[in-house]
């Protein structure tokens, strides 16, 4: 009986066993180097490569997420302690910025929130109204509930279209009473936080963004 030795190497791509190389097919099947196609080689170091970045961009960016939160932090409790002051509003958004003006940290705090039932029930009452309506005298307001309800995964809605119904007056009972099941229907579980970074030139420069976000770099 021949038993398989593995050794340990960084991960390139290429396992040795027994002495010789190896590359693991997508059906987990040992295939020889030499047998390989240049082409899939060359791809296959490529993506390895990139996802090392990746990997190594990812860890920063949790690490800097962490630090800065755990920075912010300390500062709130040093000026809470020393000088009884707090930074941020109510909502605990909260805005630091250094003495020169050039450089600001801000945090925003965003609710998470979610529809009970009577989400359901305003649904059915805007399609009443909208039934008896002429089909052709609100184009617009059909075109938001239509956006509003089209659910893509059970139980998901698009927050931002049922709010803006909310801010539509129609002179319908059905209407209102729909629009108060969706006031009823909204739930705040939680809330989360969001960091973002500026800066700019000089005072009297526009603040610019310094970018995190891999697709808008």
């Amino acid at each position: 009986m021949t038993v398989a030795i593995f050794e340990d190497k960084p991960d390139d791509g290429i396992t040795i066993m027994n002495g010789q190389q190896f590359m693991i097919n997508a059906l987990g099947g040992f295939d020889p180097v030499g047998a390989v196609k240049e082409q899939y080689k060359l791809e296959d170091q490529t993506v390895r490569k990139c996802i090392a970045y990746a990997r190594e961009a990812s860890a920063r960016t949790a690490r800097l997420k962490v630090n800065t939160f755990a920075d912010l932090g300390t500062l709130d409790t040093l000026l809470a302690e020393k000088f009884s002051a707090k930074i941020g509003g109510k909502k605990g958004n909260r805005t630091y910025q250094t003495y020169d003006g050039l450089q600001k940290v801000t945090v925003q705090v965003s609710d998470q929130i979610t529809f009970g039932a009577e989400l359901q029930i305003a649904k059915n009452l805007i399609d009443e109204c909208l039934n008896e309506w002429s089909a052709d005298s609100r184009p617009e307001i059909q075109a938001i509930v239509t956006r509003a309800f089209n659910t893509q995964k059970e139980g998901q809605v698009n927050r931002a279209d049922v709010f803006m119904l909310l801010r539509l007056e129609i002179d319908d009972q059905r209407w209102i009473n729909a629009m108060e099941a969706i006031r009823s229907a909204i739930r705040v579980t939680g809330s989360k936080e969001y960091v973002r970074f500026y800066e700019r030139a000089s005072v009297n420069d526009e603040w610019r963004a310094i970018t995190i976000d891999l697709a808008k770099a």
